[in-house]
């Protein structure tokens, strides 16, 4: 299994086991608290320098 699928599938697990038993209004706390911390400009532009460094990366290994 590729890691970022096995990573997708522990972090949909980890969600779900969170979020039943804290109750919804707990999940849903946590699924916002998620969502702005992605969507924060600062660790969009972390994703932007890192997703070039790795196309870097790519490019000197091929």
């Amino acid at each position: 299994m590729r890691p970022k699928t096995l990573l997708l599938l522990v972090l949909l697990a980890a969600a779900y086991i969170l979020g039943t038993r804290a109750g919804r209004e707990r999940y849903e706390q946590i699924v916002g608290s998620v969502t702005s911390f992605w969507n924060d400009p600062d660790v969009k532009n972390a994703r932007k320098k890192a997703k070039r460094a790795a196309e870097k990366a790519r490019k000197r290994l091929a």
